[in-house]
């Protein structure tokens, strides 16, 4: 039910069914915000956010727990948890917790994201370029927003898919390719006078101001 509400909300959801499993994923990939739920299989909740802590990781951790006793949140918090919720809950409030976590760590920056001329709206799901309102799928959106996060830096591949698409995604499909030509072709229709996001042949893609960009383009 989480997965599915989140996936609405154009999130790329990945989810272990064990603890074993979710303390593999959380040390070998990039999360925004991590949902932990104490009685995993295998390695309890506690362990594996030890686990993700031991790794010296900062991702937000917000427990999940039928357990709602002092200690029991006491115990997750000390341990690297940055919230705890128990159950049941309302996905209202989970999506505000998860808004309040993310507003305190380092990575996120201001509401409105804009690169030159470019500007997105994550809240409104909303991308303009010059006045003009330009009409993304969830996924293209989701690819911008991720990009322009990263302003500057060429993301490989591996990183796209990482961030903006699920673990289990296949590694060789052109899915990538095929949203980013798709991405470019509306940001930077025939004729438009700045590209804004560049193929680093070998390396990866980046966005960022035309002038910056020059270096890449002579």
């Amino acid at each position: 039910m989480l997965c599915t509400g989140f996936k609405t909300d154009a999130h790329a959801v990945d989810v272990a069914d064990n603890g074993n499993d979710a303390s593999f994923m959380a040390r070998a990939y990039e999360y925004d915000v991590i949902l932990l739920d104490h009685a995993l299989p295998g390695k309890n909740g506690l362990m594996v956010c030890k686990d993700i802590r031991g790794l010296g990781k900062t991702t937000p951790i917000i427990f999940i727990s039928v357990t709602g006793d002092d200690s029991s949140k006491i115990q997750a918090l000390d341990n690297g948890a940055d919230d705890y919720l128990t159950k049941p809950f309302s996905l209202s409030e989970l999506h505000a917790r998860i808004r309040a976590i993310t507003r305190r760590a380092p990575t996120i920056k201001n509401t409105e994201l804009k690169v030159h001329d470019l500007t997105l709206d994550p809240h409104l799901h909303r991308a303009i370029r010059k006045g003009r309102q330009i009409r993304l799928t969830k996924k293209e959106f989701a690819l911008l927003e991720y990009m322009i996060r990263n302003q500057g830096i060429v993301l490989s591949r591996t990183m796209i898919m990482e961030h903006v698409w699920t673990a289990d995604s296949d590694p060789f499909s052109n899915t990538v390719e095929a949203h980013m030509r798709n991405l470019r072709k509306k940001i930077s229709p025939t004729g438009a006078k700045h590209n804004l996001i560049v193929n680093i042949p070998g390396h990866g893609y980046i966005i960022d101001t035309p002038e910056r960009l020059a270096v890449f383009t002579r």
